[in-house]
């Protein structure tokens, strides 16, 4: 099952680590109406990885690539994806259609506990890396049993993330996320919603999920999404998640000159 249908590039790929042991990074930025949101805090994330990597950029070449795929007429309408991949050898950005729709939002998401253990002591679990294979198959094995999102705990059983994911708890008016150190990828959303708003970095587990009145995703591409169920849990409320996906709408179409 194909999750996304990106617009490839036709210039040929050149074979090096990335392609062999995934040994790379990439970033998925949301674009308004040809405008790419954040875009220079992906841009920071992803020189982060790359250092990490001992991956020298060409920034210049970068740059191109995302000013190449931000040109045709189509990109300037409607919500597009951005996503920028960078090995050794390659600096690639392609674009595809952002599906999320306002009736996701009304619905919000249903989610469930993967199988599968974050693993908090690997350095590859704090970077957006080519090696994301768990995080699309628990996305695809989801999808199949109608699930939206997948959560992952990690090898302690503390909850983490979702696949592709950062996980906020609302409790008695307060707003909770996992701690990094429990094995997440600190997502530009996530740091956008601590920003705006008091959050508290913390461990969590599944029996704190379940007795909160709210839990809500966020990434890139979604916002803020709320979770209607998790498992056999129905939460309370989605009020907080409703409001807060509201601010950053607002705050997106203050800075970039967008109605959205």
């Amino acid at each position: 099952m194909n999750m996304h249908s990106e617009k490839t590039t036709t210039k040929p790929l050149a074979i090096d680590d990335g392609f062999f042991f995934g040994i790379g990074a990439f970033e998925t930025i949301a674009v308004e109406r040809g405008l790419p949101i954040f875009l220079e805090a992906h841009l920071q994330r992803l020189e982060c990885t790359l250092d990490f990597f001992g991956i020298d950029c060409d920034t210049s070449a970068l740059r191109a690539e995302i000013d190449n795929a931000l040109a045709p007429d189509e990109v300037q309408h409607g919500r597009k994806v951005l996503k920028l991949t960078v090995t050794e050898r390659n600096v690639l950005a392609t674009m595809r259609e952002n599906h999320y729709l306002p009736r996701d939002y009304e619905r919000g998401f249903t989610c469930d506990i993967s199988g599968v253990r974050r693993n908090e002591t690997s350095p590859f679990t704090f970077h957006k890396t080519l090696n994301y294979g768990d995080c699309i198959l628990e996305k695809r094995a989801a999808h199949e049993r109608g699930i939206d999102e997948p959560l992952f705990l990690n090898s302690r059983g503390l909850l983490c993330e979702g696949a592709t994911t950062n996980v906020f708890l609302v409790r008695s008016d307060s707003i909770i996320t996992p701690a990094v150190g429990s094995g997440l990828l600190a997502g530009i959303m996530r740091s956008y919603v601590c920003g705006v708003t008091e959050v508290s970095e913390r461990e969590v587990t599944y029996a704190d999920a379940i007795a909160s009145e709210e839990m809500f995703l966020t990434n890139s591409l979604l916002g803020i999404m709320p979770v209607r169920r998790l498992c056999d849990h129905e939460f309370a409320s989605t009020t907080v998640a409703r409001a807060l996906n509201e601010r950053y709408l607002r705050d997106i179409a203050n800075k970039q000159g967008l109605v959205v």
